[in-house]
This record gives structure tokens, sequence and C-alpha cells, in this order.
């Protein structure tokens, strides 16, 4: 499993923000958009709980 990075995930939605947001992207193209930013975003709140929890930890 390659390692999450937080940093490279926020760069991606904002590419994807820039794409959803150009009039030229057509509907099945946001959609797809959309899809992959839920997942994104998934794993961004999941990598922060993560590291919330470690520190809770330490």
């Amino acid at each position: 499993m390659e390692k999450f990075d937080y940093a490279e995930a926020l760069k991606e939605l904002e590419k994807i923000a820039l794409k959803v947001e150009d009039p030229s992207t057509g509907i099945d193209d946001i959609d797809k958009y959309i899809r992959q930013s839920d997942e994104l975003i998934a794993k961004c709140r999941e990598y922060l709980r993560t590291a919330r929890e470690k520190l809770d930890t330490l």
C-alpha cells in the first residue's frame, strides 16, 4: 500500500475544482470529478483523524 500524501491530495482537489468550474467541462466529466473528489476527501479526513489520534496519545 502506498503512503498517502495529504499535500498532493489537496493539490489534486484544487485541480478538480478548476475542471468542474470550467464551462467547457461536460456533465459526464463533472460527475467523474465529483466522485474522484469524494474519494480524496474521504482519504484526507481519514488521514487527519489518524493524525489527531496519534497526537492525542502523545
